[in-house]
């Protein structure tokens, strides 16, 4: 079975300096790293990179950065053939990254706002279809529709949140919130299955929270989506919700106490070694 994702992609600009910059201010950086991103973008390298199969859909521009997003899903392992080719520039973000690994991005969605949801074709055994608040709530609808008319399931994760549409919220079988985007749907809780991240805290699934790993963080850039597509990438490999949770922490944790250099080499593998020596403990 395999997994689609559907979503945003950026070529993010990661800047390092001692603390986030107050209104007016200007801080004096140490470090610029050029870093594939995206919710969507992420999601589908963290699931491909963990060993799912993975397709992608989505709209990357025809500048520079819309190459180094084709060529960096491509060598990861994932499918494109339905990344579409815009004519205008690619989505970008900026990210600063303070001295304790928190951090503050601006995003600009660019090509992704153009994603032409009627192109996009369901790919044969696909199981789950991941969707994210990046791109247009139409595409999300029309995806989410085209998913369930599949019989495949739709996770949603809702970043950022914005309100859903009675359809979309029916269609989703999963919905996926961090603590922020959680407070903003406490009093419609527009889908009964939600899973929600808590940070160094863990995870709250279907009345259990499930505590996350101590690590050193080095930065938390991209730690939900690490978790996110590595968890549904568990989930289309057979593993129960449990176990993919847990594998999903471990790929998480491992992700905030890299270095970004070094993310690129997470893998199966590197998680399994993780939770075997979190299990010796």
């Amino acid at each position: 079975m395999s997994l689609l994702v559907a979503g945003s992609l950026h070529l993010d600009v990661v800047l390092c300096a001692p603390y986030l910059p107050g209104l007016d201010e200007t801080v004096s950086g140490s470090s610029v790293n050029y870093v594939f991103g995206g919710k969507g973008g992420n999601q589908a390298i963290s699931a491909a990179r963990m060993g799912a199969n993975v397709h992608f859909a989505g709209r990357a521009g025809s500048d520079h950065f819309g190459d180094m997003i084709r060529e960096t899903l491509t060598a990861s392992g994932v499918e494109v053939s339905q990344l579409q080719r815009d004519i205008g520039p690619s989505g970008m973000s900026t990210a600063i990254v303070d001295a304790n690994g928190e951090y503050g991005a601006v995003i600009v969605s660019a090509a992704n706002l153009n994603i032409v949801a009627n192109d996009i074709i369901m790919p044969q055994g696909t199981s789950l279809v991941i969707l994210q608040n990046e791109i247009p709530q139409e595409v999300n609808l029309t995806l989410a529709q085209k998913a369930k008319a599949a019989g495949s399931e739709v996770w949603l994760n809702a970043a950022p949140a914005r309100e859903l549409p009675k359809r979309l919220a029916e269609a989703v079988d999963l919905l996926i919130v961090n603590r922020v985007e959680a407070e903003f749907y406490a009093n419609s809780r527009p889908t009964k299955n939600v899973l929600t991240t808590l940070g160094e805290r863990g995870v709250y699934y279907n009345g259990v929270q499930y505590a996350g790993f101590p690590v050193d963080v080095v930065s938390t850039h991209g730690a939900g989506d690490m978790f996110v597509g590595t968890l549904a990438g568990q989930v289309v490999r057979g593993q129960t919700m449990v176990d993919a949770i847990r594998f999903a922490q471990a790929a998480a944790a491992l992700h905030v106490s890299c270095q970004v250099e070094q993310r690129k080499d997470l893998g199966p593998q590197s998680v399994k070694a993780f939770l075997a020596d979190q299990d010796s403990l």
